[in-house]
């Protein structure tokens, strides 16, 4: 077959992200390497044979196999404790085909990932013990195998095992902190001795649930010589053309320098192959196996990947086939020499500047996206299940991702305490435009540097590293999270031994994980934070330990000042950047009436599961501010105790995240706002805007609008007395005609707009407009004070809102004229249809009618098939007879709403 026609092939086989390619020589199945999972038929017993599971499947966990979910109802992350202070073995047995092994040379028996510690057995020979959940182990049982194998891997318990290392330091004299966590929080201790997810020994917002087991696949590998284990894609750009420059990394278990030919298809960028046959005359090292080349692309055959608002998030699949013998002269094709892998790249350019500052105070912090400054909004993701093995749940991962998308979002902060998420994970967030910040799997602790620990993690890092680097989204990497500070603070009592410990921060951020990261580093790619928050690149002048790694005038802060009342705008500090910030509430009833027990007691649950070492002092302080919050002893206190949470958290996000906002053009230059936090672990008090369920907090809706591309904000300055209106653009290119803001004053006591004024505005392409200061005392005239009314800002093009903001004169809490809105919904109409994989969408039309003003009214679904669901919008103030309420929701089969389904709350009600 002549290339050309070949090649016509390659195109037309090219279809939806899916290559199918015939290849330059026409290559039998049995050439290619060939991968068996080994991923059902497994038992699992513990140490004493009292408890045994059989036909448990790969990926799996000790609670998962045992309880599904159940560690997460009610008391169970107690109660069932005992699985992880128990040993416990799974065992597998496979058949092996003797004729296979006349056409390879090896197989291997990999395990992508082992929670964590545990030893390995094939046919009751030793193969290798894990220590580290984040690294794949890969060992050579070629000689191993018969024709019917034995396979068995004993786990040792985290809890006892993270104890026994502990001990074994402090028989030296060493201790490294903390040792326990917060007594809320019902965890274990000696999270920091493992290198497994931090959160599973229990964190704030997260249950202690210290698993075990299998969380990642089993594979056998057959191959003759090598295979591609990583590809590494870093983009570069001059005047003329993109650069692609490409790094294979090979595995050759045969501890023998080989041959090889590498090919490269990019069939969207390039009509011919990229074929490197530099190997077929020189060996490749085995100790070093790497294939590098570069490829210039010209500019105009390129569509740039931009990140979520600012344009297409283009993929172009490149697909390697990688040919490798061991005799120089041996160029015939062999079975199982053909190793495939495929990846796709986005040609983007990425910045991080840290130039001096506008008013010469400090520095920078700021990405630019294709030359384009960007303002990073977005959140922090923490892993979406406490049991790692159910953390690939791709449903589960995409409702997350899409709606951090939907809500605007261009950066999302991959969290240090828990996983190194999935490849499916950095696809989908390559597919949605959305940036990750990504730390290193390292949070809240000292770590002990001891040569063994620090040997897992060089494996840790550049296995992890060499895995996502490739990916578009990926922005940046950190070393750790919050560490850098704890030390500065002393929030361990490390200052008795600070100079020790200052010397191990050193030696494990600095000189093994910075370090290791340079297996990925370029000069077209942000060089490493060390720790976050941090003063960013000044951090070098103080070797990376700074006095005050929060100097608001450097790098990222994280802020949380939870006794202080978090609608007050001027609370605030003026960073460059906030990574992370927020404010705690509970997830709905719904979620709550899920995972309750029997006899339990919302509000003693609810206690039980808040971890925050102030326990729910912060959430009642907050919310008593501003709303009527029931007292416990009252029948209701449950009801408005969840509701008012979620409002209190909503507008004192929306109120923090616009000062950041607000702040872009001035001096200060704060350039992203990530709150914290995304998701949940469980149904729990917490920081997130979305919980366990999938189902939306007021502040993921909420977030729809304070984090759109063009908003309206209203913020009170208590020193001038005055309302500062600006006026946010991120797009880089806007329509400015026919701009308006009005300022419409209510009563609380009567609907409609009671005084009205506008004026004409503009808007500034990728940047801030501020553009008024209205004094109080020019709002509050007449008959208008300070407790019978409010104001509603509105961004208008011509009858269009394109966004609103409020100010409210003094406490909801105090309002005058406040009375029962006679609410009622009505079912205006509704429409179900299928869609992709035998799913009904699900689409209702709700007509929200009150006689009264409205405050806040939040809606809530109450059905059994109804998990989670999208509204258009909720938590919403009604000052119209009439509002009409999207709902959306997926199911198998189209499902009956009524208005016994449909849950109606607002602040009123908890007034009169």
């Amino acid at each position: 077959m002549e290339f050309s026609m070949k090649l016509h092939a390659i195109h037309w086989c090219y279809f939806g992200g899916l290559i199918f390619l015939f290849l330059q020589i026409q290559i039998a199945s049995n050439e290619h390497v060939y991968t068996r999972e080994l991923s059902s038929g497994w038992n699992l017993t513990n140490q004493n044979g009292s408890v045994t599971k059989t036909k448990v499947k790969i990926p799996t966990g000790i609670y998962s196999a045992l309880y599904g979910e159940d560690v997460l109802k009610s008391y169970n992350d107690v109660n069932l404790r005992w699985v992880a202070y128990d040993n416990w073995t799974y065992k597998n047995t496979f058949a092996f085909n003797w004729t296979e092994m006349e056409s390879v040379r090896f197989v291997n028996l990999t395990f992508h990932g082992i929670d964590t510690i545990a030893e390995i057995r094939l046919n009751h020979f030793y193969i290798g013990r894990t220590d580290n959940m984040f690294v794949r182990y890969s060992y050579d049982v070629t000689r191993y195998l018969v024709e019917e194998n034995f396979l068995e891997i004993e786990f040792k318990s985290p809890v006892f095992a993270a104890a026994a290392k502990a001990n074994a330091l402090k028989d030296h004299n060493i201790t490294v902190p903390p040792e326990c966590p917060n007594q809320r929080y019902h965890g274990e201790c000696n999270m920091n001795m493992l290198r497994k997810m931090q959160a599973s020994f229990a964190w704030d917002w997260g249950l202690a649930a210290p698993s075990m087991g299998i969380w990642k696949s089993v594979t056998l590998e057959h191959y003759e010589v090598a295979l591609i284990r990583d590809i590494d894609v870093a983009i570069s750009k001059n005047d003329t053309h993109w650069n692609m420059h490409v790094r294979v990394f090979i595995d050759a278990a045969g501890r023998r320098d080989f041959y090889a030919e590498l090919t490269c298809y990019a069939v969207e960028l390039l009509e011919n192959p990229i074929i490197i046959d530099d190997y077929k005359t020189k060996p490749i090292s085995y100790q070093n196996a790497v294939i590098a080349f570069e490829q210039a692309i010209p500019i105009n055959s390129v569509t740039i990947w931009w990140p979520n608002g600012y344009g297409v998030h283009k993929l172009y699949p490149l697909y390697f086939t990688l040919n490798s013998w061991l005799n120089k002269s041996e160029f015939s094709l062999r079975s199982k020499s053909i190793s495939q892998k495929t990846v796709r790249v986005g040609f983007r350019t990425i910045e991080l500047i840290e130039d001096i500052a506008p008013a010469n105070d400090g520095n920078t912090f700021l990405f630019k996206v294709n030359g384009m400054e960007m303002f990073m909004k977005g959140s922090n993701y923490i892993p979406s299940h406490i049991l790692p093995e159910l953390a690939g749940d791709e449903a589960r991962i995409k409702h997350l991702l899409f709606s951090a998308k939907e809500a605007h979002m261009n950066m999302l902060r991959v969290w240090g305490g828990g996983i190194y998420e999935s490849d499916y994970f950095y696809n989908l967030a390559d597919e949605y435009g959305i940036l990750i910040w990504q730390d290193m799997m390292f949070a809240c602790a000292m770590y002990p540097v001891t040569n063994d620990f620090l040997s897992s993690v060089r494996t840790e890092v550049i296995q992890n590293a060499k895995r996502i680097a490739h990916h578009p989204s990926v922005a940046v990497f950190a070393t750790n999270n919050e560490n850098e500070v704890a030390l500065a603070q002393n929030w361990y009592h490390t200052w008795q031994e600070k100079s020790r410990f200052d010397t191990e921060y050193r030696e494990l951020y600095l000189a093994t994980i910075n370090h290791e990261l340079k297996i990925v580093e370029h000069s077209t790619r942000i060089l490493p934070l060390i720790s976050s928050p941090s003063n960013g690149k000044i951090s070098a002048k103080d070797n990376y330990l700074s006095d005050d790694p929060q100097d608001t005038h450097y790098g990222d802060i994280h802020f949380y000042d939870v006794l202080k009342d978090g609608w007050d705008p001027n609370i605030y500090p003026h960073p460059r950047f906030a990574s992370e910030y927020g404010f705690q509430s509970l997830p709905q009833m719904q979620s709550w009436s899920r995972i309750l027990g029997n006899n339990d007691n919302i509000i003693e649950l609810i206690s039980h599961r808040q971890h925050h070492p102030l326990a729910m002092i912060p959430i009642t302080t907050l919310i008593r501010r501003h709303l009527p919050l029931p007292l416990p002893e009252e029948e209701n206190y449950a009801e408005g105790l969840i509701y008012l949470s979620q409002i209190a958290q909503a507008m004192s996000t929306k109120i923090e995240t616009q000062v950041y906002r607000s702040l872009r053009d001035t001096e200060v230059r704060t350039m992203g706002a990530l709150y914290w936090q995304l998701n949940d672990v469980w149904v729990a008090p917490s920081w997130s805007s979305i919980d366990f369920y999938g189902s939306y907090k007021l502040l993921h809706y909420w977030a729809r609008d304070f984090m759109d591309s063009i908003t309206i904000i209203a913020l009170y300055n208590s020193s001038t007395k005055s309302v500062n209106i600006f006026l946010t653009c991120d797009e880089l290119e806007v329509n400015t005609k026919d701009l308006k803001v009005f300022q419409n004053i209510y009563l609380w006591s009567e609907l409609y707009v009671k005084n009205s004024m506008n004026w004409s505005v503009t808007l500034k392409p990728n940047g801030v407009h501020h553009d008024k200061v209205i004094p109080v005392s020019t709002i509050l005239t007449d008959k208008f004070n300070q407790n019978n009314c409010f104001v509603e800002y509105t961004l208008q093009r011509g009858s269009v809102v394109l966004s609103r903001a409020y100010y409210f004169p003094s406490a909801i809490s105090s309002a005058v004229g406040v009375s029962d809105p006679e609410i009622e919904v009505e079912i205006s109409s509704k429409y179900c249809q299928g869609s992709v994989n035998n799913v009904k969408m699900n689409s209702y039309s709700l007509s929200v009618i009150v006689k009264k003003p409205a405050i806040f009214v939040y809606i809530e679904i109450v059905h059994k098939n109804v998990v989670k669901y999208k509204l258009s919008r909720n938590g919403y103030m009604q000052m119209a007879p009439t509002q009409v309420v999207q709902l959306e929701f997926e199911y198998s089969k189209c499902v009956d709403i009524t208005r016994n389904n449909i849950k109606i709350l607002t602040v009123n009600q908890f007034m009169i």
